[in-house]
């Protein structure tokens, strides 16, 4: 599940990339069409929900974008969220979580952009006789005006472990502002709908802060909440896992 840390990173490498020599150093030459990140997260948030119990998770990706806005890339995080939802008699031993991602990037005119791929969820680990796996995969599409982007992802897969859900879709509308140089405030909403399963169906609301420092250090502050269900969202250590909670990430661009 790709997230704010490792774009936020993306971002940062893409704007410094061009500056790294300057005329008096060297002959110019074009920017690496590969970019990346480390990061570490206070809890790993993915649509609002806590992937790790509310603890912190070690995070990283590498992406490759090629002149013609084609792009493929891979992302992974420490997660506990399957083992933190099994019994004692039936638990789940996945602890890392690994995407992998092909898109295109474009533009339309000077004023709109787009973003199309496919995005898949892979949870590698040995799960109990009978257990819904949680490996997803999405196929998406996104229109960038200025600061806000509106972002839709429908499930191929069943979604995250619900069975039966083919067909569950995301909706997210985000405004990353830059108020002052290198800082940025960042709003989001978004809408889980898993079809078939209306109680685990939730919005998910984001309000944050986030400063770059060179040389490609991001460190960002963010408030999150959902409505989900706590019938459906309580893991077997009794906590409600789309609680409200505040998420500290501190990355650097590679």
């Amino acid at each position: 599940m790709k997230r704010s840390a490792f774009s936020a990173a993306i971002s940062i490498a893409l704007i410094t990339l061009p500056d790294m020599a300057s005329a008096e150093d060297a002959p110019a030459s074009a920017p690496s069409p590969w970019v990346g990140s480390l990061g570490l997260v206070s809890n790993y948030l993915f649509r609002g929900l806590t992937q790790t119990n509310a603890k912190p998770a070690l995070q990283g990706g590498l992406e490759y974008g090629a002149v013609s806005g084609v792009y493929a890339g891979f992302w992974g995080s420490s997660i506990s969220w399957l083992s933190d939802y099994s019994t004692s008699a039936a638990k789940v031993s996945s602890n890392v979580e690994l995407d992998f991602y092909l898109g295109y990037r474009g533009k339309l005119g000077d004023t709109f952009g787009y973003d199309v791929g496919a995005y898949t969820y892979y949870y590698p680990g040995t799960y109990p006789r009978g257990f819904v796996s949680a490996n997803t995969t999405e196929i998406y599409g996104a229109l960038t005006y200025q600061f806000v982007s509106l972002k839709y992802s429908h499930s191929l897969t069943n979604a995250f472990g619900f069975d039966d859900t083919k067909n569950s879709g995301y909706l997210d509308l985000t405004a990353n502002y830059e108020f002052a140089p290198t800082w940025v405030f960042n709003a989001h909403v978004g809408h889980q709908k898993i079809d078939g399963f209306g109680a685990a169906s939730y919005t998910d609301y984001k309000l944050g802060i986030t400063k770059s420092f060179d040389p490609g250090f991001c460190v960002a502050l963010a408030w999150y909440d959902t409505n989900t269900d706590k019938a459906v969202y309580t893991n077997a250590f009794g906590h409600d896992v789309g609680r409200a909670t505040g998420v500290l990430s501190i990355s650097k661009a590679l």
